[in-house]
């Protein structure tokens, strides 16, 4: 019976992680035909940001209450309030209403995530842990590339409203499974909530994730506007900081940054987070704009770096308690860095067979993280503090995604207007004189009205442009081969070892 309680309480996490989040890059699919319904173009980043920044305002906030009052009752929480935003998204009839309700369904899948990982370690024995983690790490990873397929499918067969209502039947499971099937025995000790620290920490997020949304976009990056955001998060941090050494139970212990394996872990999360994320992105659009691919097949060509991130997964966690963590990690970073490298090499001539075997690679080494850094991360901590240590690890990589994806996203934009300028005479729009959209190279359609002379320097500029990103991201991931070698020596925690400290 325990097994089979253990075994629904384990779908019952999949399932919340899958539906926190897959919800990004399935919206992101449907925001054209959302815009076109609802109107007001100039706020459809608001749908995005909204989400990210409640989403990880939160993550530190609740594994921290997790560690104090339980994890059942918060994860619960979560779901609730993830499912009753996505019920009023789907409702939303105006894009004001859209982006507050995603507020909502950000507030709830903060919880998910961090603390799911948290449930593993409480549920399962040491030797199971890794096999269990390796599962949640490869549903993250492969949410990553199912959300804009089935965005593209829900939004073209029914409308874009069921890219919410999904998350309904899906979440109403998950708390069937859990609320019935997880019964939690460890005793939580109540605690002082530090509210300065929540106030400030979420202060500084908030306004920071707004800069990197809003700047080079609806303002430049030098206007007031972006320039005060920055100032106040600079100055809420370091409030933060401060009061987070004087706390008597602090939101994020920063004793815990003293251990190797904690404080690279980290690191790596962050660095992972920052440069995985622009492989989602940026290949799906090389093979529309270069290759002229469809939609769907610009999201079905992600399918081997999925592959190769789930197969990672699940060999992280099957081999973690018997490799050191490091070493799991040294044949991770290299893995991924020969990927990053050979995918910066390609061009319009890079047949798709090479192409997937290059992605194959880097999702590979990529998906080692999924399930390692979570575990590293809780590693040799007592149960009170995983909830904190954990939701830490979640909310870097989170942080990562969206700074990395701000920043090569702008690079990438630059060097594409910079190479059309050059490949056009300094005249980036004209084109030879007659005014063209470049977004035309995305559609089949578009491309038949476009002069090949003047198409294959398009597809040139775009491909250029993106191996240049590739390029430059090489170098926080050569970053991450340095991080690496400071893991230590430790290797997950087993039956055995714990029973040798509890005798010594």
């Amino acid at each position: 019976m325990e097994k089979k309680r253990a075994s629904f309480v384990t779908a019952g996490l999949l399932l919340g992680i899958f539906a926190a989040a897959v919800d990004n890059t399935i919206v992101a699919t449907a925001m054209g035909t959302i815009v076109g319904d609802l109107g007001n173009y100039d706020q459809f980043i608001w749908v995005t940001a909204a989400y990210m920044v409640a989403m990880m305002a939160g993550m530190p906030i609740y594994g921290k209450l997790s560690d104090m009052y339980g994890r059942k009752r918060f994860f619960l929480f979560g779901l609730v309030v993830f499912i009753v935003g996505s019920a009023l998204c789907g409702l939303s009839q105006s894009m004001g209403q859209l982006i507050a309700f995603r507020v909502i369904q950000g507030i709830g899948g903060g919880a998910l995530m961090p603390i799911a990982f948290t449930i593993i370690f409480d549920l399962f024995p040491p030797e199971k842990r890794g096999k269990m983690t390796g599962l949640l790490g490869a549903v993250f990873g492969l949410s990553s590339v199912v959300g804009p397929l089935l965005g593209a499918f829900l939004t073209d067969t029914f409308s874009w409203h069921w890219i919410f209502y999904v998350n309904l039947p899906i979440g109403i499971v998950s708390i069937f499974f859990i609320a019935k099937y997880y019964k939690e025995t460890l005793e939580h000790r109540k605690q002082k909530i530090d509210w300065a620290g929540a106030f400030t920490l979420v202060l500084a997020i908030v306004c920071f994730m707004f800069a990197l949304e809003l700047g080079g976009g609806k303002y430049a990056w030098d206007s007031a506007v972006i320039i005060s955001l920055i100032a106040v998060a600079v100055v809420s941090f370091i409030i933060f900081i401060f009061v987070e050494t004087k706390a008597e139970e602090p939101i994020i212990p920063f004793w815990m940054f003293k251990k190797r394996l904690f404080a690279a872990s980290q690191a790596l999360a962050f660095i992972y987070g920052a440069t995985f994320i622009i492989l989602s992105v940026f290949i799906p659009i090389f093979v529309q704009a270069v290759y002229g691919g469809s939609a769907t097949n610009a999201g079905i060509v992600l399918m081997p770096m999925v592959i190769g991130t789930v197969i990672g997964s699940m060999i992280s966690g099957i081999t973690q308690s018997k490799v050191r963590f490091r070493t799991l990690m040294i044949f991770s970073v290299f893995s991924f860095l020969i990927g990053m490298i050979l995918l910066s090499t390609m061009t319009p001539d890079t047949t798709r067979l090479v192409l997937t075997i290059y992605m194959f690679i880097a999702g590979f080494g990529v998906g080692f993280s999924f399930s390692l850094l979570p575990t590293a991360s809780i590693n040799n901590l007592s149960p009170r503090f995983r909830g904190t240590a954990n939701s830490t690890n979640s909310f870097l990589r989170s942080f990562g995604m969206t700074v990395g994806l701000t920043i090569f996203g702008t690079v990438q934009t630059h060097s594409f207007t910079k190479r059309l300028s050059e490949a056009f005479g300094g005249n980036s729009t004209g084109f030879g004189g007659g005014e063209m959209n470049t977004r035309e190279i995305f559609t089949p359609e578009g491309r038949a009205k476009i002069p090949p002379e003047v198409l294959d320097k398009i597809t040139q500029a775009m491909s250029d442009s993106i191996t240049h990103v590739f390029q430059i991201a090489i170098i926080p991931i050569a970053i991450a081969v340095v991080v690496v070698f400071l893991m230590g020596k430790e290797r997950a925690q087993t039956s055995s070892t714990i029973e040798m400290k509890e005798s010594a």
